[in-house]
């Protein structure tokens, strides 16, 4: 995954109220409909990739000036209506120059919305006012009734997040991730959308996808609820040449360090990530869990699925006091689950992170990779369900779940040691321990309930790896042949 700074496209300011006739670009509407989307992006497939020029006046806006340019209350796109459906809009700047198109639907008519400067309330010589009349928009955000928060956002290439139920932006979802773990990661982008309001906490996006290797239309079904987040996602998608690493339901995310791995004097928070699990849910009933790290070198884990329930990036740790952080809290950042509409076959749900020495960089995404190979000409169809939520287990399987995980020296010279807990272990429970190690030794193990942590099960590992490289544990709890847990991966001295 390239080392692409996703939160700085996230800066801009917002506002509340609005008739959408003030932003029309044009009085005569156009025919649209989802077919005709396809089929337009179809059309986009069999042409030679154009990518769009950034505005030349673009570069000149920086995190300062927009975070000094603020959006108008009045000029808010159906501000004038109840509920959470109040759309605002960013302008462009150094992290998000190229200009999208962007257009209301209303009983099956497409009406394009004009840029206009006068959106902005700026100081005199800001960047944004610079920009000039039609310079078009980067992105836009929905708001919530009280137009204290947005609920939805896309901004950059094809980006999407959304809150937890508790406001906290974390990770990110994309529409699509191409040769992410290859080296050479493209990043095709929306380049038109079209807003359709379906209710007074929802709002139907569509959106057409370009890129060097393919195009693509997607449909949004987004709605607003007391647990956070819903997207129906509806995909067709045509590659314009073979892609080597196609990624499906992509999500991206930051892993820095939590206390299995911090490294003392890095900062004074014990933990700082917006994830550190990744969850999959198997067609068999199983449930995965591989804890992030904060790899030394790019690193890649594959997880061959069939048709399975869905995966995730989770943040399953929300003890504020694991993390100490009172200004951006980490304990309050979503989860993002995402559940196929239908079986996808054989593949793999890939996890890839590279190094990072901040919390500035998202450095972990995830996605699927079907096992069929993608050739041009070769329309592939998806549709998916995303849930952005605080959930610390969507997999829902009543199995017990991984709750914390540390790391350390073993007791013999030169070893080391892996301390997992599990929490959702009944009282009296007594599961074997199966355990396996590729790249290592078992040296001895033992597991216990935790004195006064109800439903706490503590396993101890000491293992010794074989050389300086890394080892890869499989653990899981047990009760003979029956799964009494997550079947849990973790690469000690990735």
């Amino acid at each position: 995954m390239t080392k692409i700074d996703r939160r700085a496209m996230i800066a801009a300011s917002g506002a509340a109220l609005l008739l959408p006739s003030a932003l029309r670009a044009q009085p005569r509407a156009e025919a649209f409909s989802w077919e005709g989307l396809v089929a337009r992006a179809q059309q986009l497939a069999r042409a030679r990739y154009a990518d769009t020029p950034a505005h030349p006046g673009a570069a000149r806006v920086d995190y300062d000036a927009l975070h000094a340019a603020r959006f108008r209350d009045d000029r808010t796109l159906w501000g004038d209506l109840p509920g959470d459906t109040g759309v605002r809009f960013f302008p462009l700047s150094n992290t998000a120059p190229q200009p999208v198109q962007i257009a209301i639907v209303e009983r099956g008519q497409a009406t394009p919305l004009r840029y206009d400067p006068a959106m902005f309330d700026a100081p005199a010589g800001n960047a944004v006012a610079a920009l000039g009349p039609d310079a078009g928009f980067a992105g836009f955000r929905i708001m919530n009734a009280r137009r204290d928060g947005d609920w939805l956002s896309f901004l950059g290439a094809s980006y999407f997040r959304a809150p937890s139920p508790q406001k906290q932006f974390g990770l990110s979802a994309r529409a699509i991730a191409i040769n992410t773990s290859l080296g050479k990661e493209e990043f095709p982008r929306f380049t038109h959308f079209w807003l359709e309001r379906t209710g007074d906490s929802s709002v139907t996006i569509y959106a057409l996808l370009d890129g060097t290797s393919i195009a693509g239309a997607y449909r949004f079904v987004s709605s607003l609820g007391a647990d956070g987040v819903r997207q129906d996602v509806t995909a067709a998608l045509f590659p314009r040449t073979a892609i080597p690493e196609l990624g499906l339901m992509p999500m991206t995310s930051m892993f820095w360090y939590d206390q299995a791995n911090r490294v003392q004097g890095t900062d004074w928070r014990p933990e700082i990530h917006d994830s550190d699990l990744l969850s999959i849910a198997s067609a068999d009933g199983t449930a995965h869990a591989r804890p992030l790290v904060n790899p030394s070198a790019p690193l890649v884990s594959a997880f061959a699925e069939r048709d399975p329930r869905g995966f995730g990036l989770l943040q399953r740790d929300r003890d504020f006091d694991h993390y100490q952080d009172d200004g951006v809290y980490y304990d309050r950042r979503p989860s993002l689950w995402a559940t196929p509409a239908r079986p996808l076959g054989p593949g793999e749900v890939r996890l890839y992170a590279f190094p990072t020495d901040s919390e500035y960089t998202d450095n972990v995404a995830a996605y699927w990779t079907p096992a069929v190979a993608v050739r041009p000409g070769r329309r592939i169809d998806a549709r998916y369900r995303l849930d952005w939520s605080a959930a610390t287990a969507p997999a829902s399987t009543g199995l017990a779940v991984v709750q914390n995980i540390w790391r350390g020296r073993g007791g013999e010279a030169g070893s080391d040691r892996l301390v997992v807990d599990f929490s959702g272990v009944a009282a009296g429970s007594k599961p074997d321990i199966w355990s396996d190690i590729k790249g290592g030794t078992l040296l001895k193990s033992a597991g216990y309930p935790v004195l006064g942590k109800a439903g706490c099960y503590r396993v101890v590992l000491d293992l010794r790896r074989n050389g300086a490289g890394s080892a890869d544990i499989r653990l899981q709890l047990r009760a003979g042949n029956r799964a009494f847990s997550e079947y849990v991966h973790y690469p000690v001295g990735a």
